[in-house]
C-alpha cells in the first residue's frame, strides 16, 4: 500500500519523524511531497495523486470549498510562527524590533528565503524586506529558493560568512548547521495554522486518516511542540 502526501514545508519535521513507525505498522511506504503551499496546491488542482494534503488553512478551506478535500477531514496541527536563523556559531544580531531587524537584513551578507510568490513564509520576508526598505537596495543579496528548507539548507552549506535567513521556526529548527535566533519583531510577525485534510481522490482513505490521527495524536503533539508547532 501506498500513501501520497502533499504538504507545505513546515510539516515536514512531523511527517518525517512519524513516517517509519507508521509504514512500519501498516506496511506500507509513505511518498511525501514537500515545497511552498502555493506549488502544493497547484499540484493537487492539477490531478497529482494524493491521499493527504497539508497546507494552510484558508488553503484546506478553499479546498473543501472546491471538492478536493472531504469535509470534515480538516484538522489542525498548529501554529507556525516566522524566525530569523543564522549559521550556527557565527555571531547573533539584535532582531527585536524594526530598527535592530533592518540593521540585522542591511548588514547581512546574503539574505536567504524562500519563495515570494508561492510560500507563505516567503510572501511574507520578502513583504517585510519591502516594509523596511531593502528589497531594491539588498536585491543582490537575497538568495531565493523553493522553501523555507532549501533556503536554510542552502545558507548553512554556504560560504556566506555574516549571512541571515527567515522561513517557518519549523522548518529551521529541523535544519543541521543553522540556528533560530528568534521570532520577527511583533510589527511584522506571522503565525500560521497549518492544517490537514483527506483528499477526495484518494485511493487510500482509511491509511490517510489513520495517519492523519497520528499526526493529530498524543505523541504526535509532543513531536509537533519539539519543532516548533504551537498548539492551539
Amino acid at each position: 500500500m501506498k500513501l501520497s502526501i502533499l504538504s507545505g514545508g513546515a510539516a515536514a519535521g512531523i511527517v518525517k519523524n512519524l513516517q517509519a513507525q507508521f509504514e512500519e505498522k501498516h506496511s506500507c511506504q509513505i511518498h511525501a511531497t514537500f515545497s511552498a503551499v502555493g506549488a502544493m496546491r497547484e499540484l493537487l488542482l492539477a490531478g497529482e495523486a494524493c491521499d493527504l494534503v497539508i497546507l494552510t488553512r484558508a488553503m484546506i478551506e478553499e479546498l473543501i470549498l472546491g471538492g478536493q478535500v472531504v469535509e470534515g477531514s480538516m484538522a489542525s496541527l498548529g501554529i507556525v510562527r516566522t524566525g530569523v536563523a543564522i549559521r550556527t556559531g557565527e555571531p547573533i544580531p539584535k532582531i527585536a524590533n524594526r530598527e535592530e531587524l533592518f540593521k540585522a537584513f542591511n548588514d547581512a551578507s546574503a539574505i536567504y528565503f524562500p519563495d515570494p510568490e508561492k510560500a507563505t513564509a516567503g510572501i511574507h520576508v520578502y513583504n517585510v524586506l519591502k516594509a523596511l526598505g531593502l528589497e531594491k537596495t539588498k536585491e543582490n543579496a537575497l538568495r531565493i529558493f523553493p522553501n523555507g528548507a532549501t533556503a536554510m539548507a542552502a545558507m548553512a552549506a554556504s560560504s556566506d560568512f555574516g549571512s541571515i535567513g527567515s522561513t517557518q521556526v519549523t522548518e529551521i529548527n529541523i535544519t543541521p548547521g543553522v540556528s533560530l535566533i528568534g521570532m520577527l519583531p511583533k510589527e511584522f510577525e506571522l503565525a500560521t495554522d497549518y492544517c490537514l485534510g483527506i483528499c477526495s481522490t484518494s485511493q487510500s482513505r482509511q491509511l490517510a486518516s489513520d495517519f492523519a490521527s497520528l499526526l493529530t495524536s498524543a505523541g504526535g503533539a509532543s513531536v509537533r511542540q519539539k519543532i516548533g508547532f504551537e498548539l492551539n
